[in-house]
């Protein structure tokens, strides 16, 4: 009888083990697809620099050094390998298209064509949508992190290695710079 109530508890030990390790690992993965989602608006983003950049360029040639940092910021996004690198990266290509959208104020021509509102338009969209998969990842994140600090977890988490993940946090200072709205230009009947 003692035997049949050891082999019992550690047959339930090890079920319990089991369904501990599943739940983890569905965390896990659910926050690796979370920043999946992430890198796609990200990648988004940085496949409308070019355009945006080449419709403000032809306005305002002499502007080389802004377009430059444009150019290098997304250079050093599309290079960041951590999530860490990947935030630094970002909030520096987010204030370096704040400084080309600074230029661009100053060329009204250029803000009345379609391609450059159209171009606007998208990076304003891609914005949000950033933000709304930043906020998913981090919740992602949280919850794999409660469940990997938290008991009875938490001691499956630190025999198998279950490592914490990183938040994704951009400097909220340097995102707000390129939502700028541009005024409308005076219509013919204003006139």
């Amino acid at each position: 009888m003692t035997w049949i109530i050891i082999a019992a508890a550690v047959v339930l030990l090890v079920l319990v083990g089991v369904l501990l390790y599943n739940r983890l690992v569905r965390l896990r993965n659910g926050a690796e697809n979370a920043w999946a989602q992430v890198e796609v608006q990200l990648k988004r983003r940085r496949d409308l620099i070019p355009n945006l950049v080449q419709a403000v360029k032809g306005y305002a040639a002499h502007e080389r050094a802004t377009f430059d940092s444009v150019t290098e910021a997304r250079t050093s996004a599309q290079r960041a390998a951590t999530i860490e690198q990947q935030a630094a990266a970002e909030s520096g290509l987010t204030a370096a298209l704040g400084r080309l959208f600074a230029v661009a104020e100053a060329y009204p021509e250029l803000r009345a064509t379609e391609n450059f509102q159209q171009l606007q338009s998208e990076l304003e969209e891609t914005e949000d949508k950033i933000a709304v998969a930043r906020q998913l990842y981090n919740d992602a994140v949280l919850s794999y992190d409660n469940a990997r600090e938290t008991v009875p977890t938490s001691l499956v988490a630190g025999m198998l290695d279950f490592e914490p993940k990183p938040y994704f946090e951009i400097d909220e200072r340097s995102r707000a710079v390129p939502l700028a709205d541009f005024p409308a230009l005076p219509s013919p009947q204003d006139g």
